[in-house]
């Protein structure tokens, strides 16, 4: 009795280790969350989704840029999405340095209100220089957008990069 009490300890121990309590979403792969934020700039018949931050697209997300991110990455749709304040702490991302971004990162500015906070979604460099990355985002007046920022990479910038928990590294 007191083995199996043991190993019954060590396997919730071990599990502790592999699956964070703190972990959000539906385990997603980097490719997933790039092909989910690239479909909807046609999923509007054949053009992007517009930005709304009170209307839900027909997948149930949010029209805004942390409806968008959330769609992407698999997290919780309405009325449990996270808002770009949530996307920052720890329940759905962790902090890296812009150097260690890699496809389907997030850059989070989470300061502000709700007009000026912004999340967009990190798809690879434009050159070797790494003074500027090509990101998804969904933005006001424009809708789901894939352009050249540089959001993060300013001195002092609000701009943090975050990874997210529920990401397969492949």
């Amino acid at each position: 009795m007191r083995v199996l009490a043991m190993a019954a300890t060590t396997l919730v121990a071990l599990a502790t280790l592999v699956s964070p309590a703190h972990a959000a979403g539906t385990p997603v792969y980097r490719y997933e969350i790039i092909d989910r934020a690239n479909s909807w700039l046609t999923a509007n018949n054949g053009v992007r989704v517009p930005y709304d931050q009170n209307r839900k697209w027909t997948d149930g997300y949010r029209m805004d840029c942390s409806g968008y991110a959330s769609m992407a990455a698999r997290l919780p749709k309405d009325p449990d999405a996270p808002n770009t304040q949530a996307l920052i702490t720890s329940t759905y991302t962790f902090a890296i340095t812009m150097t260690d971004l890699k496809r389907g990162d997030l850059v989070i500015d989470a300061i502000g209100d709700g007009n000026n906070r912004h999340v967009v979604i990190f798809d690879r460099w434009t050159d070797s220089t790494r003074r500027a990355y090509f990101a998804y985002e969904q933005r006001g007046d424009w809708g789901t957008d894939w352009r050249s920022r540089t959001y993060g990479l300013e001195a002092n910038s609000e701009y943090k990069p975050r990874r997210l928990h529920n990401v397969i590294d492949k």
